[in-house]
């Protein structure tokens, strides 16, 4: 965490948390289990590091950046020369690979009354607590293919891909950057692993799983194939033992058929 969030009011005094000295962290794994994702990195918000900097009667926001940690990136910078922030967006910059992009613009954290912690453990109050306490980098799913989306985009991240992240104070009304955080250590999100996952499409399974399919099939085929031959020869033997039948109930019949005849002859005579 934050080391200013323990003892905000010493740092406030010393002047001991400046935030140019103090690098975003990730979630503490209390407060946000399985992270990162394969999509997302939680942060701890700026609780206490830009305390002072704010000048009173001032409007502030907190500017989040995020870069992936490449070496074909171009330029950290996340201001132009006049000290105005970038407002580089997620495309623009390859999804980071080139440079910095604004994930988030964020109300500036409340050092003098936090959330407190102990209300984590109240389900009623737990997920306010986290939304207070922390930021999800990549957790918008929907606002690069949106067209109506006018916010700031946060869409995933890259998994397997390592990022880092920085927060600014920014002046609302005068539009510059008053302060700055460094720039994280590295976060590396997870990787996709090939057992978690069940892929359909035949090109990509293993040797064994197509073998298997294979015999699978073949079974499946000779099975069919028998109950169509069962079937075939109980209609077949139906049919024969039908016609023999009705061939001797015809014999039957022509046999019988004479005497009527000859009973008439003899009357004749």
């Amino acid at each position: 965490m934050w080391s200013c969030w323990l003892v905000p009011a010493f740092c406030w005094l010393v002047h001991l948390c400046a935030a140019q000295s103090l690098r975003p962290q990730i979630a503490s794994p209390q407060l946000a289990t399985n992270n990162p994702t394969f999509t997302t990195v939680a942060l701890e918000k700026p609780f206490c590091v830009f305390d002072g900097s704010l000048s009173p009667g001032k409007s502030y926001e907190v500017y989040l950046y995020a870069m992936m940690d490449s070496m074909s990136m171009i330029s950290s910078a996340v201001t132009d020369n006049s000290s105005k922030p970038l407002d580089t967006t997620f495309q623009e910059v390859n999804g980071g690979q080139l440079g910095p992009y604004k994930a988030a613009v964020l109300n500036v954290p409340d050092c003098a009354s936090p959330p407190k912690l102990a209300d984590i453990r109240n389900v009623k109050k737990a997920s306010d607590v986290l939304k207070q306490y922390l930021f999800r980098v990549g957790d918008d799913v929907s606002c690069l293919y949106d067209p109506n989306f006018l916010g700031v985009c946060n869409p995933p991240l890259a998994s397997g891909t390592t990022y880092r992240f920085k927060y600014i104070l920014v002046d609302v009304t005068l539009g510059i950057m008053k302060d700055e955080t460094l720039w994280s250590d590295p976060i590396k999100t997870n990787s996709v692993k090939k057992s978690s996952t069940i892929d359909t499409w035949p090109g990509r399974r293993s040797g064994g799983m197509i073998v298997i399919t294979s015999i699978l099939s073949v079974l499946i085929f000779l099975l069919l194939a028998g109950l169509f031959a069962s079937v075939f020869f109980a209609i077949m033997g139906s049919e024969d033992s039908a016609t023999t039948e009705t061939r001797h109930i015809s014999q039957t019949v022509q046999q019988v058929a004479p005497r009527p005849q000859a009973s008439s002859d003899r009357a004749d005579q």
